[in-house]
């Protein structure tokens, strides 16, 4: 009987629960559907690439490397003669942009690496001449099975600060890093200024 009075008792409270009226139904139109996905996620958005900031550089490609159409915070994107992934930007940044220690952590997280402090900061710099001055190269690999490595100029000109960086699986990326290297040696001021 006990039973019988708790099954009883679970029935009624699962009927009573379920109550047409209460259901609500919204309908959206296709309309407002397409224009919500598109202010969601847009596809790519098309952003015209940076203008030259006072005092900006030019550089000489390596034999063999292109040039591409920039967008987004993308000052140039520049093409290796080596296969592989491997993606080389340009981008330049008002002031110091958030400092070298910064922008240097930022990209050992891209690679999986720990944060350094100042002093390993400093012993992981190499200094590269320019005719635009002084560019503070950096040189790292992520660790793990299949290896990716971040070769990164970074130079203040101008008031602006300039990130030139190659970012690949290691092979392709330790192919490209002489002539890398002759690029960043090649950075001057531009003709304008």
């Amino acid at each position: 009987m006990r039973r019988c009075l708790l099954v009883f008792t679970a029935i009624l409270s699962a009927a009573s629960g379920c109550r047409r009226d209460e259901v609500t139904h919204f309908r959206v139109r296709k309309a407002a559907e397409s224009t919500l996905a598109r202010t969601v996620a847009p596809a790519r958005p098309e952003v015209p690439s940076p203008p030259a900031p006072d005092g900006g550089l030019e550089w000489t490609l390596p034999p063999g490397w292109t040039e591409s159409a920039a967008a987004g915070m993308r000052y140039a994107t520049l093409k290796p003669s080596v296969e592989g992934r491997i993606d080389v930007s340009v981008v330049v940044l008002p002031g110091p942009a958030g400092g070298e220690l910064a922008n240097v952590n930022r990209w050992r997280g891209q690679l999986g690496l720990g944060a350094m402090d100042g002093s390993s900061l400093a012993a992981a710099r190499k200094a590269i001449r320019s005719k635009a001055g002084t560019v503070s190269l950096y040189d790292f690999t992520s660790d793990g099975e299949k290896k990716s490595r971040l070769v990164a100029g970074l130079a203040v000109v101008g008031g602006s600060t300039w990130f030139v960086k190659m970012l690949g699986d290691a092979g392709p990326v330790g192919a490209a890093r002489p002539d890398f290297i002759r690029l960043l040696e090649s950075l001057r001021h531009d003709r304008a200024n």
